[in-house]
Parts: structure tokens; C-alpha cells; sequence
């Protein structure tokens, strides 16, 4: 069951059982606030990358796992900076994920290398209760 945090505004969050449809579930749910934002042009990237960390949950919590979008938009009252999507996806689990180099023939390792690679900032912090990985995309024309 999908627990919808809230999806007012620029901000959409969602809670999802750690079960094998949660990364099908999180994709369908993010690709439709950045439709319903007018956000397609980072759609297939922000899905990917919330696929792998998800999934990445999903390998190793027990608990819930947590994907929340922020819309970081020049227009809004109170914002400054460059339009950005900020994506941050929670788990229970207190280590931080770590990123490896995988070999050609490697099924996994490759996700943080992703984030890293696509993202114009990432990083993790520690929570109450577990971990945030995080990754910030530029909005491109805003």
C-alpha cells in the first residue's frame, strides 16, 4: 500500500512498503508530479535514478521506503537560486550506501555511479531513524 505524504504545491512525498513493486510504484508516481508540474524534460532521468536508489532500499531495508521531490522554483515566493529538482529517497537503514566501481560483468554496483554521474549535486545524511540519499538535478530553460 502507498502511503501519499503529501502532494501540494512544489512538493510531492510518498512512503512505499519495502515489497518488489515499490520500484514500479515510486517511478509511476514521480513520473506523474513531474507531469502534473510540466517537469518532462527530466522525467526519464529523475525515474531512473529514483529506480536505482529504491531499489537499492529495497536490497538491504525492511521499513519503508520514503521518495520525496521538491521543485525548486526562481518564481516561488521565497525561493532564490537556479530552478532545480531536488529528489531525496529515505530508508531505515543508518549506513550510508557507498559507491563502487563495477565490473563489466556486474548485475549490480552501478547506481550511486549513476546518481553521481547525471545528478549536478548528491550527497546522504543521517536521519532519526536511518538515512536520506539525495541528488539535485538543473532544470533546463527555467
Amino acid at each position: 500500500m502507498i502511503g501519499v505524504i503529501d502532494t501540494d504545491g512544489a512538493c510531492a512525498e510518498w512512503a512505499f512498503p519495502a515489497e518488489p513493486g515499490a520500484v514500479r510504484t515510486a517511478r509511476h508516481a514521480v513520473r506523474g508530479a513531474l507531469h502534473d508540474w510540466g517537469l518532462e524534460s527530466v522525467g526519464d532521468v529523475t525515474v531512473l535514478l529514483v529506480s536505482e536508489l529504491v531499489t537499492n532500499s529495497l536490497r538491504y531495508a525492511s521499513g519503508p521506503i520514503g521518495v520525496r521531490l521538491e521543485w525548486r522554483n526562481p518564481a516561488a515566493r521565497g525561493y532564490e537560486g537556479p530552478a532545480a529538482l531536488l529528489v531525496e529517497v529515505s530508508d531505515p537503514l543508518p549506513d550510508p550506501p557507498r559507491e563502487k566501481v563495477a565490473a563489466p560483468d556486474d548485475e549490480g554496483g552501478r547506481g550511486l555511479h549513476l546518481v553521481a554521474v547525471s545528478a549536478q549535486r548528491w550527497g546522504t545524511r543521517h536521519k532519526k531513524s536511518g538515512k536520506t540519499v539525495w541528488f539535485e538535478l538543473a532544470l533546463p530553460g527555467e
